[in-house]
């Protein structure tokens, strides 16, 4: 028997009202009493050139590939500033996008680049976004990143579930009201670094951080190969 998260949700709240019992308020992560509707923001639209998810290579999909990217960008109050939000696949390691002046396509192209530009090829396989207009500019990123770009369905934010749950952490310390061109890139650089030491359950309670170091380090020294003929 399977119980829908919509008859967890009616379990939960306080019918008529959308509420918690105040009991429980106290244990969400979040602090939201409240169960609000999520709006898709107005900021879709047909993107040239782009290469849908079903044509990503089959590998993305298998997280003992590193090098698959997801990312996003998380918006603040009225959708007037962002900061984009890049995690990777295997490792659950996250990269943030410093966007101080704008989240348009241009912005988001320099910022790409400037963090994709300090990994290892190897570790720039492939990067699905949604659909959008700040990655109006794949093309061009992806050949200055040397990677390629897939985007995601409309409305199926499953498809970057990984990036998805990425972004509820980054929540606590970037609340939705908030002026996000306000975070200095130090602090950014600081909120990166707590997720990326935060042990894992799927890592063997490693740290993203660790097990991007693990990566780069046997790529450093690849084993040997005893030659027979």
């Amino acid at each position: 028997m399977r119980v829908s998260h919509e008859t967890i949700y009616r379990s939960l709240y306080v019918q008529g009202r959308g509420g918690l019992r105040r009991e429980l308020v106290r244990c969400l992560r979040t602090g939201r009493a409240l169960r609000k509707i999520r709006r898709t923001t107005e900021r879709r639209g047909r993107i040239v050139g782009m290469v849908s998810i079903a044509q990503r290579p089959p590998e993305a999909l298998d997280r003992a590939v590193p090098g698959h990217w997801e990312g996003d960008l998380i918006t603040g109050a009225e959708n007037k500033s962002a900061i984009g939000t890049l995690v990777e696949r295997s490792t659950g390691y996250v990269m943030l996008l410093h966007l101080p002046n704008s989240h348009g396509a241009d912005d988001v192209q320099d910022a790409m680049v400037e963090a994709m530009s300090v990994l290892p090829r190897t570790l720039r396989r492939t990067l699905t976004w949604d659909q959008g207009q700040e990655m109006a500019n794949h093309a061009a990123i992806a050949t200055a990143a040397e990677l390629e770009i897939y985007f995601c369905d409309p409305h199926a934010p499953w498809q970057r579930a990984t990036n998805e749950n990425t972004n509820g952490l980054l929540r606590q310390y970037f609340p939705k009201s908030t002026d996000l061109s306000g975070y200095h890139r130090d602090y950014l650089e600081f909120v990166a670094a707590q997720l990326n030491n935060r042990p894992r359950k799927r890592l063997g309670w490693n740290t993203p951080a660790e097990a991007l170091d693990q990566l780069l380090s046997d790529q450093d020294n690849p084993p040997s190969v005893a030659l027979t003929g």
